[in-house]
């Protein structure tokens, strides 16, 4: 059994933040119905559906990861009709999720101060770019103005080059990953006051934590950080190096680890009483990166790794898509697992990265085709008949 199992979300959300965020609750063993407009349905069944390397029968990369382990049932919010039906749902339900502009929810009479006489316990959770109060709520956002607004790019990149985005959508998953902290937080709230209540999490807000002690460094010294590159502001050598087929990590954080480097390596240079401690290292820093490469560039990637590690040296390759989702430590945590597709064939994709210890199972249900399950949430769940659900169907409400 899964540790959400008996919880029920109604999905409103599109794109990437939200749905992400009710792949992570879904996967945990909520059960969760995404509610899509009528004939076309969530943005991201269009994505790339027709592209023959990112697609798999009408199914985007997008949407076959982010709706696994979900329902579909179509509904149009803007109907009365389908609001009624909304309402009914929710008074089953425990979560109302979307990731709607600011105010789109309270316009479509689908947001905490609407639900919650319908059903006192239904805890609503919005994610959008800049939360919902505060003078920038109503622009518009998408994952690098997060990022942009947030700080991190101005510190990412090269110290000659131009601010850098993160290489993953890191303003959508980390708006989606709060969401699904401050969706759970709010369940377990909800033991204790017996009442739901709104998780409003804005994207630019998770940038700003995410930020964590190198804010704090600011408040303190005052200086505003520039780009490093792959090096760190404290420790040498804290970097990326090149071998002679590619490039690996190395990252020394202690004297200890220093040590053990210049025990390793033939570099009398580098081995001098000043570069035995931290701020010596610091003061030589381009010295001992240009030295390391040096002599790195000797051998392969595989032959430096293997020695680093005898020696217990924190290093890494620097893996490529390929190596990191073929690495035996990912396989080794079922990391990558098998989806089917509802049409026949399957692909593969990343795996669950919550392990408990006694309500863990790793079972992936395929994406939904639009309106699968409109016959068993609106006729198993809400009882209705055919004939009410045919009505419903003829009138474009479903």
């Amino acid at each position: 059994m899964k540790p959400l199992h008996g919880i029920r979300i109604l999905d409103l959300t599109h794109m990437l933040s939200g749905p992400y965020a009710t792949m992570m609750l879904a996967d945990l063993g909520a059960e969760t119905i995404k509610i899509e407009p009528p004939g076309k349905g969530e943005g991201t069944r269009r994505l790339l559906e027709k592209d023959p390397k990112n697609s798999l029968n009408g199914f985007g990369a997008y949407f076959l990861t982010l709706n696994r382990n979900k329902k579909s049932i179509t509904l149009d919010l803007k109907a009365p009709a389908g609001l009624a039906l909304f309402h009914r749902l929710v008074q089953v339900s425990d979560v109302v999720m979307a990731n709607f502009s600011a105010g789109v929810m309270a316009r479509l009479g689908v947001d905490y101060e609407h639900l919650a006489p319908v059903n006192p316990r239904i805890i609503t959770c919005s994610v959008t770019g800049f939360g919902e109060t505060g003078p920038a709520r109503d622009r518009p956002a998408f994952d690098m103005v997060a990022q942009a607004m947030g700080g991190g790019m101005s510190i990412t990149g090269h110290p000659d080059g131009p601010p850098t985005r993160s290489g993953i959508p890191i303003g959508d998953l980390g708006g989606g990953l709060m969401a699904v902290i401050g969706v759970l937080a709010a369940l377990q709230a909800r033991h204790l006051t017996g009442r739901g209540q709104h998780v409003d999490i804005s994207m630019l807000d998770a940038q700003i934590s995410l930020l964590n002690y190198m804010a704090t460094m600011y408040f303190l010294s005052g200086e505003i950080p520039g780009r490093l590159g792959n090096g760190h502001f404290v420790h040498v050598p804290y970097d990326t190096f090149r071998c002679a087929d590619g490039y690996i990590i190395i990252a020394v954080i202690t004297d200890n680890f220093w040590a053990a480097l210049m025990e390793l390596l033939d570099a009398p240079d580098l081995d001098t009483p000043e570069n035995r401690e931290q701020p010596g290292r610091w003061r030589n820093k381009e010295t001992i990166h240009r030295r390391l490469n040096e002599i790195l560039a000797t051998n392969t990637q595989a032959y430096w790794l293997e020695q680093l590690r005898r020696y217990r040296i924190p290093c890494a390759p620097v893996n490529n898509l390929a190596q990191a989702l073929s690495d035996e430590q990912v396989l080794a945590r079922n990391m990558v697992v098998e989806v089917a597709h509802p049409l026949g064939g399957s692909t593969r994709m990343p795996g669950n990265p919550i392990k408990l210890s006694e309500t863990h199972e790793d079972t992936f249900s395929p994406p939904p085709l639009l309106g699968q399950h409109n016959g068993e949430v609106y006729g198993g769940l809400l009882g209705l008949d055919e004939a009410e659900l045919a009505a419903l169907q003829a009138a474009g409400v479903i």
